[in-house]
């Protein structure tokens, strides 16, 4: 029978814990992945703060600041608007892929938190990792209007609200990529299908009334790894933290393909 394992380095082992002071009453752990870049030869650990309940805050992203500004200033993550706008924040949080600025300790239970990064991305240090890749994918859509005349300089591009309307559920993804990182299909075949963030890119631009090269786009994204990996698994609906849903957008545009042909 074949055994696997992972390589020797890989094995996230037990870390250190910051424990919280004898006076406090109730106290909530947080149990966080750490890695430094600094130091390849040594495991990934877990390391466990204490939090007394009444300091915790409300978001997972209270918690990651007051443990880098008063406890260990070493932890190490991205974070930049604080009002799920940006993406920056996103990370694994109780093995679900979120953003910490937005999720509620509340949302969580009563029992211990872990936080992980965004799996099968290549870890940077810590809670960051290197998303080159997937921005590279999402270059390669074109994401922007593109029209075969452009409009006169007085001249707006004009939509109707039912035009406009079929946009709704699409601009608002902020490429946080817990959606494409939580995607067997992508995990497999991450070097050429898209994965769901960028095909709902895509379907964005596809679904614009303003934009002449809907066949171009569609011609492209025609083909067996970058558009037909998906296998409507739907994690990355389940998902998403801004309630987008990339799996029926990637259903459009095989639907678009089919029209087209």
């Amino acid at each position: 029978m074949v055994e696997f394992a992972l390589p020797k380095n890989s094995k996230v082992v037990g870390g250190k814990t910051y424990r919280a002071s004898p006076e406090s009453v109730e106290v909530r752990k947080f149990k966080i992945y750490r890695w430094d870049p600094d130091q390849p030869d040594e495991n990934p650990r877990m390391d466990t703060y204490e939090i007394p309940k009444e300091e915790c805050g409300s978001m997972v992203l209270d918690i990651l600041g007051k443990i880098k500004d008063e406890i260990d200033p070493t932890v190490t993550y991205r974070r930049s608007c604080r009002e799920g706008v940006c993406g920056s924040c996103s990370m694994n949080i109780n093995g679900t892929n979120t953003l910490a600025c937005t999720k509620r300790l509340s949302d969580l239970g009563e029992g211990d938190v872990t936080i992980y990064p965004l799996p099968h991305m290549e870890v940077i240090k810590d809670l960051v990792v290197d998303q080159q890749h997937a921005f590279e994918q999402y270059a390669s859509i074109q994401p922007y209007l593109q029209t075969k005349e452009p409009p006169a300089p007085d001249q707006e591009h004009i939509q109707t609200k039912e035009e406009r309307d079929r946009l709704n559920g699409l601009w608002e993804c902020i490429l946080c990529f817990c959606c494409t990182t939580s995607c067997p299909s992508y995990w497999w075949n991450g070097e050429k299908y898209l994965g769901p963030a960028t095909l709902l890119q895509a379907y964005r631009w596809v679904a614009d009334s303003r934009d002449d090269y809907t066949a171009e786009r569609l011609k492209d994204l025609e083909d067996p790894f970058k558009l037909y990996r998906c296998h409507t698994i739907m994690n990355c609906t389940n998902t998403c933290p801004k309630d987008l849903n990339p799996g029926k957008a990637i259903g459009e545009l095989k639907k678009e393909i089919i029209q087209q042909s």
